[in-house]
């Protein structure tokens, strides 16, 4: 069989942008296939959309070559503080405090717009002759290694990779199934200017109907995801922005000084969704193709990112021993790989959101005493810390901003 590429990979988001950028740097062809619309991935104008980057995130985009370009525009994470409280009624005194001096390596992670990181990633790819970039491409069936597009095309390759959301097209058509389940919760997701200076401080507000993160962008400006059971979030999307911001203050607080929107307001239902295999013939899932977690640990780049980081070292010690890279005992060695993280840290959001996300009171002396228990000892705290970096665990090289 004539192939058109290496790798077909289905969705021009973030991920399949980054692996085909990385598989180029050992030789092989890809093509993105993107259902949006050439002028809507390119739009430049800021959204509210931001992302919270690891500190093995940033190490791989710069070990492809990309950090440079986007560093300037972030804004790094200097401290988290983590605090469980009502509406209304401030923090509670037991806290969690991590500070990035703890560790030798530098800022836990940064803060970058999706502007930014989209628009970068769409220039290297234009200037990257083994990817070509096919947007307003929409996939209607697929076979293995084949993909048919919605104007008849149908295009080879030896792999077959999804990169295309929860609600992956991928994943339905290789008859691969999920588990799941709903958390009764949605994400209400916006920018807000503040008059007084964050400090790179990221904090999580844990109150009874679910987190709020405050997370720092360049300039006196955060990003918010803030969860409300749905049929709340519902009201407060249908209110003005006047009315949204009088019921978004008691709940941030003053101690940021008078708030304001800065972009658009969004908002996502919160739910579980693992797929019941990350692999098939001639084909792999990455990102929230493969799983999708509750925010409240902000990690859902970042596992897009160890998925990509994975695969593309997976592939590339496979084809350097001259192995066919796409076979099934080779697809193996990813899946083996990235399950058992992806199932850790699903339990751990998992059970984070329901310790957190109710208004018991042995529940909430419970925890309380776990993050000051947690925030008295060096040791473990310094552990947490290295974890919210994303420097615990089996990384592939990308990660630990090494080359492929």
């Amino acid at each position: 069989m004539t192939h058109d590429t290496d790798i077909l990979i289905v969705g021009g988001g973030l991920n399949g942008p980054t692996l085909a950028l990385a598989l180029a740097q050992v030789g092989l062809r890809s093509i993105v296939l993107d259902a949006l619309p050439a002028d809507v991935r390119q739009a430049d104008g800021f959204d509210g959309r931001s992302y919270a980057l690891a500190l093995s995130s940033t190490r791989m985009l710069d070990a492809l070559g990309l950090w440079g370009k986007l560093a300037a525009n972030a804004q790094p994470m200097l401290q988290i503080k983590a605090s469980d409280g009502r509406a209304g009624e401030g923090p509670s005194p037991w806290f969690l405090h991590f500070d990035h001096a703890e560790i030798e390596e530098g800022p836990m992670g940064h803060m970058l717009e999706d502007r930014y990181l989209r628009q970068t990633l769409l220039t290297a790819m234009s200037e990257t002759p083994l990817v070509r970039h096919l947007p307003g491409s929409r996939v209607i069936a697929q076979g293995t290694g084949t993909v048919t597009l919605e104007d008849g095309r149908t295009l080879r390759a030896r792999l077959v990779v999804g990169a295309d959301g929860r609600a992956s097209g991928t994943a339905a058509r290789a008859g691969i199934k999920r588990t799941g389940w709903d958390y009764g919760q949605t994400a209400l997701v916006c920018a807000i200017r503040h008059e007084k200076p964050h400090g790179g401080i990221a904090h999580q507000f844990f109150m009874p109907a679910g987190p709020l993160a405050i997370l720092p962008l360049p300039g006196d400006r955060c990003s918010i995801v803030w969860s409300e059971t749905h049929d709340m979030a519902a009201q407060i999307m249908a209110m003005s922005d006047a009315d949204y911001l009088d019921v978004l203050r008691p709940r941030f607080g003053d101690f940021l000084g008078q708030i304001s929107l800065a972009g658009q307001r969004y908002c996502y239902p919160l739910s579980l969704s693992i797929a019941n295999a990350f692999v098939a013939p001639r084909l792999a899932l990455v990102g929230d193709a493969a799983h999708g977690v509750h925010p409240i640990a902000g990690q859902g780049l970042n596992m897009g990112l160890r998925d990509v980081a994975a695969l593309a070292e997976v592939l590339t010690d496979a084809k350097r021993r001259g192995e066919d890279f796409a076979a099934s005992d080779v697809l193996a060695r990813y899946q083996s790989w990235r399950r058992f993280d992806t199932a850790a840290l699903a339990v751990a959001t998992d059970t984070f959101n329901k310790l957190f996300s109710n208004d018991n009171p042995l529940l909430r002396a419970g925890r309380d005493i776990g993050m000051g228990i947690v925030g008295a000892m060096p040791g473990l705290r310094r552990g947490f810390i290295r974890q919210a970096a994303g420097l615990t665990g089996d990384l592939p090289r990308l990660l630990q901003g090494r080359a492929l």
